[in-house]
């Protein structure tokens, strides 16, 4: 598959089949991950691979939480509707967690100490366009409070939680997303 079409068709998947996703599948989907760039090459990236259902259960309780409040909080009316359930079908859950001591020289910086952020964001990316190229679906989801996310997964407290992927067998075709024209985001400086 053509990298450029690749980054064009795929889409966020929140419809999944039941067929499970197979250990060797998800291993090239984590190698995958882990040829994303990162500051000094530090590959601040660790992964948690969720298969059990009542852990699922579990993540899926707290990101309903997590919608109920912000709906309060935001009056956002969508947010009433917003189904969850794909959390508790996805055949799996994979986990990206970051470590802030790797970085990279902007944790000298004033407004430093993301690049380990930016950099778990490009394996999260890496694992997207390869589960799509590998004919599954998949979800970047962050609906979760960090806390609640560590205790579910055991994640250590000094990494950070940065997002989950959901992957599978999309159940349906999923629906593309309207993008912007990038020419009306764009400066150039010349």
């Amino acid at each position: 598959m053509e990298v450029f079409e690749a980054m064009k068709e795929r889409r966020s998947c929140r419809n999944f089949s039941t067929e499970p996703v197979g250990d060797e599948t998800i291993e090239k989907i984590l190698e995958a991950a882990g040829w994303a760039p990162s500051p000094l090459n530090m590959q601040p990236w660790g992964f948690i691979v969720v298969t059990a259902q009542d852990v699922k259960e579990k993540i899926f309780s707290e990101a309903d939480r997590c919608r109920k409040w912000a709906l309060e909080k935001s009056g956002w009316k969508w947010l009433g509707g917003y189904g969850l359930d794909f959390l508790k079908s996805a055949p799996a859950i994979i986990a990206i967690t970051g470590d802030p001591k790797k970085t990279g020289v902007d944790m000298f910086m004033e407004e430093g100490g993301v690049g380990y952020q930016h950099a778990c964001a490009a394996a999260i990316q890496n694992m997207h366009l390869a589960a799509h190229a590998l004919g599954l679906g998949s979800l970047w989801f962050t609906f979760f409070d960090k806390k609640a996310i560590r205790e579910i997964l055991g994640i250590d407290p000094e990494k950070t939680p940065i997002g989950l992927v959901c992957l599978g067998k999309a159940g349906g075709d999923p629906t593309p997303a309207p993008r912007k024209d990038v020419k009306k985001k764009t400066i150039y400086i010349r």
